[in-house]
Formats: structure tokens, sequence, C-alpha cells
């Protein structure tokens, strides 16, 4: 049993406190917010994510998992730290590290012994040496920062925590490896590797499998694209591809490009601290430029249908970047609301989770339905942003009657080609055949 403390409670923050709980450590989560606090002290869990309320109910009722906004007396009962600590993108692009260091500089006034400080946010290349540099100014005591990025899809988060692919840890210190090595052991029985590296290669890791996946779903969207222009089709494609094992059939599903907290923010990192050390990285440069135009592909195909969008009624399925999540940063749905919006266009919405997250950002500039069908009624057509189960197998005939008329823009690809056939819509998706009723 260690005994933690993890700074930050947003979403990395608070599934790796309340994992690591589930293994058998004492955990104290810390954040400024008093008001998230409390929620969380009365079994409110303040993210949506598939599983997680479960564990967190548990380990708040076996004591295993508490909640605080006093980060000295958390930091003084624990071994290891755990910063899980915001670094939002600049107008640069690069991360903004003021929220770890100015958390660092204060761990210097407060250890009073021997601790383990481990980077958990998602940080450029070089920030272990400069948590260690800010904790030394006004420590007295030793300590070892780790670099231990975190390789969590959301929606899956638990899983993935529980029972991760791999687990790298990036520290020079034996000490550390030793401590680090303890408190994962529980989640490898399996035989799944601990990778230990230096700290730098650690935080690299990080970046360059996101920039990695980016990169893979970029360019099956543009393979995509250019399907429709030769009358090749996206889904055969894929699966041929996929079928080679040097590729993988993992994310070669084409759409409208990717979003969240992580691939945007990370590329973009990566291509800043290429920046900074005078290297160009041109493969990556053009995923952020595809990426930004394929989020308004359904845009274009609309106005290619209809020309002049003022006035149109549209219904749209979708706000979250991915299904299984509220999380609507940098989702495609947003910049397409937008675009339509300034187009003179009226949007309906429907999402499980997301809606008042949206809400949030654009108020009553667009509407909000109960539930996937109310969000069509009367409109000129369906759009579909986001990949969500209940999406996949609809009511057809509900949405030929819903609609005014009966056409769908798919921006995730939902439905099978041949199965559209006959159904009497006009289906447009990504990278295949339109189907003209």
């Amino acid at each position: 049993m260690k005994k933690i403390a993890v700074i930050g409670s947003g979403y990395v923050g608070l599934v790796t406190g309340t994992c690591f709980a589930e293994t058998g450590n004492n955990v104290i989560c810390v954040d400024i917010d008093e008001a998230k606090v409390k929620k969380m002290q009365n079994g409110e869990v303040p993210i949506y994510e598939p599983h997680l309320d479960v564990i967190f109910e548990r380990n708040i009722k076996q004591q295993r998992l508490t909640f605080s906004t006093d980060l000295e007396s958390a930091v003084k009962a624990s071994e290891i730290i755990f910063l899980a600590l915001p670094t939002p993108p600049g107008e640069d692009g690069s991360a903004d590290l003021s929220y770890v260091l100015g958390v660092a500089e204060q761990l210097g006034k407060i250890i009073d012994s021997y601790k383990v400080i481990v980077d958990k946010s998602t940080v450029p290349v070089g920030t272990a040496e400069k948590v260690h540099a800010a904790v030394a100014k006004n420590a007295t005591v030793d300590f070892d920062v780790v670099s231990n990025p975190e390789f969590l899809r959301e929606g899956f988060a638990v899983d993935d925590f529980l029972k991760p692919d791999r687990v790298v840890i990036g520290s020079s210190s034996e000490k550390a490896r030793g401590v680090m090595k303890e408190l994962y052991k529980p989640f490898v029985r399996q035989g799944n590797p601990i990778i230990f590296m230096d700290e730098k290669s650690a935080e690299l890791t990080k970046y360059a499998a996101n920039s990695f996946l980016a990169t893979k779903i970029t360019f099956m969207n543009e393979i995509a694209n250019f399907c429709e222009r030769v009358g090749a089709d996206v889904d055969s494609v894929r699966i041929g591809i996929g079928s080679d094992t040097r590729i993988g059939k993992r994310f070669l599903f084409p759409g409208i490009g990717y979003g969240g907290s992580c691939f945007p923010k990370d590329v973009q990192a990566l291509v800043k601290s290429g920046n900074e050390a005078n290297y160009k990285f041109q493969i990556i440069d053009a995923v952020l430029k595809v990426n930004n135009e394929q989020k308004l592909r359904l845009i274009e195909k609309l106005r290619n249908h209809y020309g002049d969008l003022s006035g149109k009624n549209f219904g749209l399925w979708g706000l979250a970047f991915k299904p299984d999540t509220d999380d609507i940063r940098e989702a495609p749905s947003l910049y397409m609301i937008q675009e339509l919006l300034d187009a003179g266009a009226n949007i309906t919405a429907y999402d499980p989770e997301a809606m008042d997250n949206v809400r949030a950002m654009f108020g009553d500039k667009i509407n909000f339905a109960e539930n996937q069908y109310e969000a069509i009624k009367d409109k000129d057509a369906l759009l579909i942003a986001t990949e969500w189960g209940a999406f996949r197998n609809p009511d057809f005939n509900r949405i030929q009657e819903n609609l005014s008329s009966p056409k769908i823009f798919d921006g995730r690809n939902l439905f099978d080609l041949e199965e559209m056939k006959g159904k009497g819509f006009y289906y447009e998706s990504i990278g295949r055949e339109t189907i003209l009723s």
C-alpha cells in the first residue's frame, strides 16, 4: 500500500487517483476548486466516463479515496505525488506549463521527507528538468522527478488504466524506478511491460504516439477524399490495407477529423517543440492543416448540394468529439455549428451527454432536443457528427417521417451503403458512393 497525492482532479487526475485507490492504495485528490471538491466528497463524479462511478463510489466508502483543497497536508501525508495539471495550448501551440511549474515551486516549500514527484500531465520534452529545478529552489530534502505519461482513451479510460498495454516510466533514479515498479505491479500481472527510459524519452513517447495516431487518421481521411474524386470505395480500401499486419485495422476509419483534449493539443505542441529545436515536422504540419479542413467536410458537401445555406434547417446528431464522453474540446461539431450559423442556417442538436457543454458555449444560438428524433423534426436534412452507439441502428422509417426532406449527411459513415439503397434517402458519407434515393 502506497500513500499517494494526485494534484489536479480533472479527467486524468481523477481516473488516476480512483484507479490507484482500487488497487489498495490510499489516495488524496487535491484541487483548488472548492465546489468541485465538495461535490466529490459527497460522492458526485464531476466527469462522464463509463465505469468510473462504480469504483469511485466503492473507494470512497472504503476510505481509500479522499478529496481536499489542502495541498500541504496532502503532500506531507504522501510518498508519491502525481502532477495531473492542465497544460493548455498557448496561441502559438506551445504547452502552457505555468500550472505544473507553479505547483512544483510550492512543493519545494512543503516536502519534509523524500518524495517521488511524477509528471502525469502531457508535457514537452525537458519538462522534468524544469520541474526538478522549480522544486529544488526551495527544497531541503531529497526528491526525484519522474515522467509517467498517460495513455487513456476517453470512454475506455478505466479499462486502459487498470489493464494498460504498457506503462512508460522515465527516470534516471534507481530509487524512484523501484518505487514506481512496485506501484504499477498490480496492473501488469498478465505480463504487459513496464518500460523504463530516461525522462526526455518518456515525455517524447506520449507526443510521438498521439501524433502518429493523428497522422494515421488524417492519412485515411485524405484517402477517403480522393476516393470520392475517382469513384473508389474507402471501406474497401480500409479493409484492404488494414489486413496488412504492418498497418493494422485500428484508426483507419475516415470521418470529419479528430478532436478532443489530446490529439489537437499534443500535435501542436510537438510542432512547437520542433520549432524551438530548429526542426520542422513536415508531416505533422500537414496533419494539422488537413485535419482543420476535414472538420468542415460536411459543410462543403452541404454547400455543393444546396448552394446557399441561409434559412436551411438542420438536425445534428452528436456533439462530443467521440462517443462515450461529454468532452467537446476541439470537436468537429463545434466548427460545423459555427460555420452553419455564419451561413444563416438553423440547427437543432442532440447528444446523449455533451449538450450542456455545448449550451454553455452557444447559448440559445442553436436548439437542443430531448432525443435524436425530435432533433430532426421538420428539418431539411440530418447531419451526423459523432458515432454514438444509439445512432448506429436507428428507426429509418421514423427518420423519414420526421424529416421534411429525406436527406442524410453522415460524417462518420455509420450506415452500410447496401442497406441504405432502397430506403428512400439521399445519403452522403465520407469517401463512399452518394446514394440518390
